[in-house]
């Protein structure tokens, strides 16, 4: 019980505020369906944290190094590019990905390298619970992430979606810069 309880207070916590909760934000404004958001967003945390859970548990610290700040600066950026991209607010594109799948990948891609994964990958190694701690680190991100798609969904017609969509490219494009510094 411990791992669960720790591993969703650490995560919930380190949520707050963090580029993840900007990408439900222009999910939430983009798209306008808050319940394929909520659902990409579980799918995708679930899949991320296990495989950080399960990289804990096997290998503890052995993901560092160069190339995995490399990769996670050039998925930054690449998601920063993606936020520039101009979308059609409330209408489907032709040929476009759903609301789930579009956030199931936004997600995914954007918790690779996050202080939440990194997170769970300590969790992991420190608790040996694989379960109780993707299980606790899944319900930190829900708890995080939830309130924000339900404001966004609200507000989505009173949003400034461009000065959004700008300011989320500007985070991560800084992620990428920070992560290439470091």
């Amino acid at each position: 019980m411990d791992a669960f309880l720790v591993s969703a207070a650490v995560v919930g916590l380190a949520e707050i505020g963090d580029k993840t909760q900007i990408l439900s934000l222009l999910l939430s404004a983009r798209f306008r369906r808050p319940l394929p958001i909520i659902a990409g967003v579980f799918v995708a945390t679930l899949v991320n944290h296990a495989a950080a859970g399960i990289v804990g548990v096997l290998f503890g610290n052995l993901l560092a190094g160069d190339r995995l700040r490399w990769a996670l600066a050039a998925s930054f950026f690449g998601v920063a590019l993606w936020a520039l991209r101009p979308d059609r607010i409330g209408r489907p594109r032709a040929g476009g990905r759903s609301a789930f799948l579009t956030t199931v990948s936004a997600f995914f891609i954007a918790e690779i390298g996050d202080k939440t994964q990194i997170a769970t990958i300590g969790l992991a190694a420190r608790f040996d619970h694989l379960y109780a701690v993707v299980a606790g680190t899944t319900l930190g991100m829900m708890l995080a992430n939830i309130p924000v798609v339900l404001l966004g969904d609200r507000v989505a017609s009173r949003l400034p979606v461009r000065i959004i969509r700008i300011a989320a490219a500007i985070v991560f494009a800084a992620l990428a810069v920070v992560t290439l510094v470091r």
